[in-house]
């Protein structure tokens, strides 16, 4: 088991690659169908119920440019898994290449304890916190469209911007000083 590294292995020629970490596999296939759609650039999805991945392919896997853990929030196991895979990052990923992915955030049965350890979660990684709407197409196609200008910058395919720079204004945050309860 070892840690996987950002910087281990050389960029593709405007390609991007990205990993989608579900323990579950409800969203999974359904967000790589629709990033692989994009056109301009080369999107290449690697999929994985949790972390570490496999030695056996270290030497042909590329480059991961955009770690997304995808957590349920109506399953416990979905966030253990999640935080149990984050241990085998290297902490060069936690500057811009990490992203975490929620769904059924509305959903009326989610303990509001559960939305908060994760966005705790996300603002300690200082890593986005994104919502996705799972049930719909759209809403699959709206959480992909969002991926993709995270993976973007990540993959260094935006001039002028770097995955630490995307991370500083998109990062999750938890207000000290608010009460949590007032936003409810």
């Amino acid at each position: 088991m070892s840690l996987l590294k950002p910087f281990s292995k050389l960029p593709g020629l405007n390609a991007a690659n990205i990993l989608l970490v579900e323990n579950e596999e409800q969203l999974q296939q359904r967000l790589a169908d629709a990033l692989v759609e994009e056109t301009a650039v080369t999107v290449n999805v690697r999929l994985a119920k949790t972390l570490p991945l496999p030695l056996k392919n270290e030497k042909s896997r590329p480059r991961i440019d955009l770690v997304v853990f995808i957590i349920n929030l109506t399953s416990e196991l979905s966030l253990q898994s999640a935080e149990a895979s984050l241990k085998y990052l290297d902490p060069g990923y936690f500057l811009g290449k990490v992203c975490l992915l929620v769904t059924n955030a509305r959903n009326a049965s989610v303990p509001p304890a559960r939305l908060d350890t994760v966005r705790k979660l996300a603002a300690s990684l200082h890593c986005p916190l994104l919502c996705a709407e799972d049930q719909t197409p759209d809403g699959v196609t709206n959480a992909a469209e969002r991926l993709l200008t995270i993976l973007k910058v990540a993959a260094g395919l935006v001039p002028m911007t770097t995955a630490l720079y995307l991370s500083n204004l998109t990062r999750c945050t938890v207000p000290s000083d608010i009460d949590q309860q007032g936003f409810d």
